[in-house]
């Protein structure tokens, strides 16, 4: 992990408050290996929940800041990098604004609401030569960097076709009680042109998919419904065609009981299939043509990545988990900003 070797590179938050989703879980992550330091940030809309956040985090009260705007003018050349972690609808405005400003940014999934905001941040991206990354924290999992690079190897063969599901139970759960569980409120609203499913969990499994395989879809096909407490699409099946005739499947809902995070991924090739469920992170299951099966971990003989430092905070046998993998997204975003800051050029300098 060689983290005494660099200072760390100091980042201010744009929301992440305490009682937030995520808020913590980003604290925690960007700082297990040393590379980031949380030193600025407008964390809440809500003035004592953000001083309370400033205090927690440690962060110095006179670099807590009651708007964003006020923080990008006052801490542009102070920071390294901007870190957006409020509700999605709210992203487009704030990665313009630190784009426009230079300031590099790293941006919760999803990035925008749609493709023509999506596409305006891309030419402002371009513009400005500027550094912006998307935290998909899920490709940073030891086993599934494992998988990427099995596919890479040629052990799968040609891939043929996949399942990739994300099924939750938020929207239909109760208390104890019989209560319903209220999640986020910008959850709760669909947009005309996407509903909020999929940019909630649909990016998610797009990412994953486009990070194993490395192909394009050309055609998807699909059926939404409604099943849970809310008037909001909660349940999505869809098939799909991605180039070099692979074919796909996908499942991603918010009503389906029983599934607290059913995050798994099933790919299928000539000579091998592979599957990776996200509640057991640490094993992925290989199936081959002549019967064999293979179940490898961190301290399996025949890994090519996961064997790594980086990966072995603590040796196998010791489950690293979801903040684990947000920390080695974490790392790797460093690694790309100072690049960037040394050569002017955003490349993924990690192949792994």
């Amino acid at each position: 992990m060689n983290s005494l070797n660099f200072k760390p590179l100091s980042i201010g938050f744009i929301g992440g408050a305490i009682e937030s989703a995520i808020g913590y879980t980003h604290f925690i992550s960007c700082r297990i290996d040393n590379r980031w330091s949380v030193d600025a940030g407008c964390f809440s809309i809500d003035v004592h929940i953000n001083q309370e956040t400033g205090q927690f985090y440690g962060v110095n009260p006179d670099r807590v800041y009651n708007t964003w705007q006020k923080m990008l003018a006052n801490e542009k050349h102070r920071l390294d990098a901007i870190l957006i972690l409020t509700p999605t609808p709210s992203h487009y405005e704030m990665v313009v604004a630190c784009l426009s400003e230079g300031m590099p940014v790293i941006c919760e999934k999803a990035l925008a609401l749609n493709s023509v905001e999506a596409k305006e941040i891309l030419d402002i991206q371009k513009a400005n030569q500027g550094f912006l990354v998307v935290t998909y924290n899920y490709s940073g999992y030891p086993m599934v960097r494992e998988l990427r690079q099995k596919i890479r190897s040629g052990i799968l063969g040609e891939i043929r076709h996949f399942q990739a599901e994300m099924p939750q139970e938020g929207f239909i759960r109760t208390d104890a009680n019989s209560n319903k569980l209220l999640p986020q409120s910008w959850r709760l609203s669909d947009t005309k042109e996407i509903p909020t499913i999929y940019l909630d969990l649909a990016v998610h499994l797009h990412q994953l998919i486009d990070y194993l395989i490395d192909k394009k879809p050309i055609e998807v096909i699909g059926h939404q419904a409604s099943h849970g407490w809310f008037d909001v699409i909660d349940n999505v099946v869809c098939l799909a065609r991605y180039n070099n005739n692979v074919q796909g499947q996908f499942w991603f809902s918010k009503s389906a009981l029983g599934h607290r995070n059913g995050l798994k991924l099933r790919l299928y090739g000539t000579k091998a299939s592979a599957e990776w469920y996200q509640a057991n992170p640490e094993e992925l299951l290989l199936s081959y043509s002549d019967g064999r099966r293979e179940i490898l971990d961190r301290a399996s003989s025949y890994v090519d990545i996961a064997h790594e430092l980086r990966y072995n905070r603590f040796k196998s046998g010791h489950p690293a988990g979801f903040l684990e993998a947000f920390a080695n997204l974490y790392t790797d975003i460093a690694e790309c900003l100072r690049q960037y800051k040394a050569t002017g050029l955003f490349i993924n300098v990690r192949k792994n």
